[in-house]
């Protein structure tokens, strides 16, 4: 690029630590690629990736060689970890951010870009319900759990969990509860002729014997 660009140093012991605080101090200067990664909590490597990949764009260096960036560069970079952290892609990151250099007018820029939006606000809206819910199923099963810490029912571990007095009144147990301990209900009856099923680290090792079907029940 032209000419260096320099600006003054933040005293060490006074640095700011979210760009909100920073604002004020620099109007007159731009980022360092460490104050970037630090104000947008992310790595100095996950900064530089993104310089590699064209999603950051430094202003210019100072005469020590360090990268250079505006305030919109930061605002950039907390936009597009949000997304990434939400499960976009680089490549869909890539195309939102060059929507409006790509159309030809205002009009089809906006279109384009409410088409796209819209479209991730439905998947955001899907993973917040699913997280929601797995988040409920889990602070149930760590509030039941709870109770086993005091568990002095020792003849019912592991394998009789389910009728143990510690949880037994917070019935209907949650989901991940009755995976994690093992608490559902066995079927009482099985199929007629059904092969019992053997263990999958015994199937990946080649040691599984073939087990002879279960007899039918004498009439």
């Amino acid at each position: 690029m032209g000419a260096a660009v320099r600006g003054p140093s933040l005293p060490i012991a006074a640095e700011p630590t979210t760009p909100e605080e920073a604002e004020p101090r620099r109007r007159d200067r731009w980022y360092t690629t460490g104050e970037m990664a630090r104000l947008s909590d992310n790595t100095l490597r996950t900064v530089r990736f993104y310089e590699e990949a064209g999603i950051l764009r430094p202003v210019g260096r100072t005469e020590g060689g360090h990268r250079l960036f505006e305030r919109s560069e930061l605002d950039r970079l907390m936009l597009v970890s949000d997304m990434r952290e939400a499960g976009l892609s680089l490549e869909e990151i890539r195309t939102l951010l060059e929507t409006k250099q790509q159309a030809s007018s205002g009009p089809e820029a906006a279109r384009a870009a409410i088409d796209s939006l819209r479209k991730y606000m439905e998947d955001l809206k899907r993973k917040v319900d699913v997280l929601t819910r797995l988040h409920l199923d889990l602070s149930q099963t760590v509030e039941t759990a709870t109770r086993c810490l005091d568990c002095t029912h020792q003849e019912s571990f592991p394998n009789h969990c389910r009728d143990c007095e510690t949880i037994a009144g917070q019935k209907p147990y949650p989901r991940a509860l009755r995976v994690l301990w093992s608490l559902s209900t066995p079927s009482a009856d099985k199929p007629k002729g059904m092969v019992e099923a053997a263990p999958a680290a015994a199937e990946k090792n080649g040691t599984a014997k073939t087990p002879a079907p279960i007899a039918k029940k004498r009439a």
